[in-house]
């Protein structure tokens, strides 16, 4: 492989694990809880990637401040009691695999709780590939640039020599922020035509094309 980039920063829900339907579908059970009427599907695949708190206040934005911890405890019972069902995109674990072999230094980046990512790394086995990873309970929630500016202070790596991977505009928004390269995972949970108007190198629609992409380019 080139060496162009040093740090691979990749987001992890809908970049490597298959899990937007699976968050879409805890929002709209949420709101049943709470008696309220769900978000359309374009307005809850906009909040993937943001933390938490940000993305439901965004999906319910007419929700009072006081019910928002019972949202949040409502979208947690329902996504956690399905969470062990979601799989990696095809392609993903071996992806990972081979960029640790060749060298590369690797983090996430997400909007996941500690806890979340945490869980999500033992259960799909790739902790052991990760150097370092920042969760949106510890940052801003993207697209601030503080989880890369945060990972590549850690990692020592130069913003010209870090490369963000991920589906949403908000992932391709906060490695504008930073100043870093993106690439855009165009299978995810946002449409192509939104990430490609944020200018990353390229807008790759499965996980094999991003693998032979970072062989050609990275």
């Amino acid at each position: 492989m080139a060496a162009r980039f040093e740090l691979l920063v990749f987001d992890w829900d809908g970049t490597l694990l298959d899990s937007a339907a699976a968050i879409v579908a805890a929002i709209n059970a949420a709101c049943l809880d709470l008696g309220l009427p769900t978000p359309g599907d374009e307005r809850a695949r906009h909040v993937i990637g943001l933390g938490l708190h940000e993305a439901l206040r965004y999906a319910v934005p007419d929700l009072p401040e006081e019910r928002y911890p019972r949202m949040v405890e409502r979208y947690r019972h329902h996504y956690l009691a399905h969470d062990h069902e979601l799989q990696l995109f095809d392609g993903a674990a071996v992806l990972i695999a081979e960029l640790a072999e060749a060298g590369f230094l690797l983090a996430v980046a997400t909007g996941k709780s500690r806890i979340g990512l945490d869980r999500a790394l033992l259960a799909s086995g790739l902790g052991a590939y990760f150097h370092a990873s920042r969760c949106a309970d510890e940052c801003f929630s993207k697209p601030h640039p503080q989880m890369l500016e945060q990972l590549m202070a850690q990692l020592s790596a130069a913003p010209e020599r870090t490369l963000m991977i991920g589906d949403t505009t908000h992932d391709l928004q906060m490695a504008n922020n930073a100043g870093v390269a993106g690439l855009a995972a165009a299978y995810g949970a946002h449409p192509p035509a939104a990430l490609v108007a944020l200018r990353p190198l390229a807008a790759v629609q499965t996980i094999e094309e991003m693998a032979v992409w970072l062989r050609q380019h990275a």
